[in-house]
């Protein structure tokens, strides 16, 4: 499954930077490993993998947030928070999302 979003609007603008987005450019290296809040309980490959209208909405607010990259799973963690598996780019890897479909942070 890939979702491609299209973000309207100027997402490099001051409202990103306000969300606590780090714009970056494909291929350049990034300056920050995590941003924002990580569940503190959170463990690599931990989590039930989601699909459906879940999974698209989770997708949807990391694609807005960090565009460029490609989605290859959303998964649900313990805290009922999301995880987005990132790939494509050089910077984030892991998008996390709250039940809200809010970005609340990134590594």
């Amino acid at each position: 499954m890939q979702v491609v979003a299209q973000p309207t609007g100027n997402y490099g603008s001051a409202a990103s930077s306000a969300a606590g987005v780090i714009p970056f450019e494909r291929g350049a290296p990034s300056t920050a490993k995590q941003i924002g809040q990580i569940p503190a309980n959170y463990s690599q490959g931990s989590g039930t993998v989601v699909s459906g209208t879940t999974a698209n909405q989770a997708t949807e607010a990391a694609l807005l947030a960090y565009p460029g990259g490609v989605v290859d799973r959303v998964v649900k963690l313990s805290n009922g928070e999301y995880e987005v598996h990132y790939i494509g780019v050089n910077w984030p890897h892991h998008v996390f999302v709250n039940q809200d479909f809010t970005v609340v942070g990134a590594d």
